[in-house]
């Protein structure tokens, strides 16, 4: 190679790292970020002895069994159609990624035979209870921790409630938990009739 070649090749070089860094400089110019004021939102702080608007309003929980007493296997046969991606749910189905879950209602936590259940999965005793099962469909792996369930869970009460009594149409026919008893609040006591 004769030093033309070689000066040819050096200027492609030197012209490409100009470039780049006439670019860089350039962009940095055009985009100047600013510092972030720390006081740009400020908060209004109640002044001592003040009284806010309230106390926050409390969400009052209802318990499983009514939300149970009220679901809706249409409902959850719907919400069921997002778990048919990981699992099956007819007598004898196979495995997919996750187990079959044909009564799995009442049935011990590793109830698939055809299954490799994750170690933690397997190490968790007990049965698939109606109160297991809200709780695991809630948060699969705060429920089980250590479990490969990539499921992120259900927030709503009432959706894992028409989740679960679907469940429990599939062979499983657990006999629901009794609602408890609604306390009518006792009326007032009238005023005495002024004299």
């Amino acid at each position: 190679m004769d030093s033309f070649e070689f000066n040819k090749i050096a200027g492609a070089v030197l012209a490409s790292v100009l470039v780049i860094l006439g670019v860089a400089n350039l962009t940095d110019w055009l985009y100047t970020p600013e510092e972030a004021n720390p006081q740009a939102y400020a908060v209004a702080a109640l002044e001592e002895g003040a009284t806010g608007a309230g106390p926050a309003a409390v969400v009052e929980e209802v318990p499983l069994a009514v939300l149970l007493a009220s679901a809706d296997v249409g409902r959850g046969e719907r919400l069921a159609r997002q778990c048919a991606a990981c699992h099956t749910f007819d007598e004898g189905g196979r495995a997919g990624i996750g187990p079959n879950l044909y009564k799995v209602v009442g049935g011990p936590h590793a109830h698939d035979p055809n299954f490799n259940y994750s170690t933690a999965m397997k190490s968790t005793g007990g049965n698939w209870g109606f109160e297991a099962l809200d709780v695991f469909i809630t948060n699969p792996r705060a429920a089980v921790p250590g479990t490969i369930m990539s499921f992120a869970g259900l927030r709503n009460p009432q959706q894992r409630a028409d989740l679960i009594v679907y469940l429990n149409t599939l062979g499983s026919n657990v006999a629901l938990p009794e609602a408890p008893a609604q306390t009518a609040e006792e009326p007032a006591a009238e005023a005495a009739p002024a004299e």
